[in-house]
């Protein structure tokens, strides 16, 4: 397992440079970024994404099902004098925010969500008329796309791909270097969740969100902070195959307007 799964407080600062540096100028493209403004994000971990939005004035507002994370987002938010309320809630069971929102995030959520479709017309209730989501997240082939990084094993949790394996297989191996069994569970579940590009493109064509952009990185922003890496957008000709990009895609945004 990586550092920064267990240093929460790092994972916390890395997310909140990386939010400064790339998502708040991407979402800023397409709606803009002002005092008052209420954001919602789904999903929001220890809250690090959030923190430069919120030191812009916006109405900021996280939930997620872990309450330790929750608890440390409003902790973190204490310490940085900033802003936030934090919410240890289950989305789908989330019903008095119902048209509330001018800007839902999520970063890293729907490829933990099984019923991608009623995930997304739960999005729609949250927000009001014409509001924006801002979706990302790591295509299903590409080298990490299973989180395998949270492995206990130092070895499995730098092996790319082999998440790809048939499940009985990926099970195999998981168990072989000794991942505890909520672990296992954990990994299996983002294999039965995976969202390939193809996938997620089907479930928004069905419903009312229009695609105002979508941009495909080769080095995903968040690695300049994790790896020291310097982001790179997939090369065009690449990303307009459908399947191949997902092996080079780290991460997808997608900038979408009711």
């Amino acid at each position: 397992m990586q550092s920064r799964q267990l240093n929460r407080r790092q994972y916390f600062d890395e997310l909140a440079a990386t939010g400064q540096k790339y998502f708040l100028p991407y979402i800023e493209k397409f709606i803009s970024i002002e005092k008052g403004l209420k954001i919602l994000e789904i999903g929001c971990g220890e809250g690090g994404i959030l923190l430069p939005f919120a030191q812009k004035g916006c109405i900021v507002v996280g939930v997620d099902l872990d309450r330790k994370k929750i608890s440390d987002a409003t902790k973190f938010f204490a310490q940085e004098g900033a802003q936030g309320e934090f919410i240890a809630k289950d989305v789908f069971k989330l019903e008095e925010l119902k048209h509330d929102f001018d800007l839902i995030i999520c970063h890293d959520v729907i490829e933990h969500i099984y019923d991608k479709d009623e995930f997304i017309l739960k999005c729609e209730t949250m927000l009001k008329p014409q509001g924006y989501m801002f979706m990302s997240f790591p295509a299903w082939q590409m080298p990490f796309g299973g989180h395998q990084q949270v492995c206990m094993s130092k070895f499995l949790s730098h092996l790319p791909w082999f998440h790809l394996l048939p499940a009985f297989l990926y099970r195999f191996i998981l168990r072989l270097f000794k991942e505890d069994k909520s672990r296992i569970d954990e990994l299996l579940d983002i294999k039965r969740c995976k969202c390939p590009i193809e996938k997620f493109e089907r479930v928004i064509k069905t419903k009312n969100f229009s695609v105002l952009d979508r941009l495909f990185y080769f080095i995903n922003p968040h690695y300049e902070t994790k790896f020291h890496l310097k982001p790179r957008i997939l090369w065009r000709w690449v990303g307009a195959i459908p399947w191949l990009r997902n092996f080079f895609t780290t991460t997808c945004f997608y900038m979408l307007k009711l």
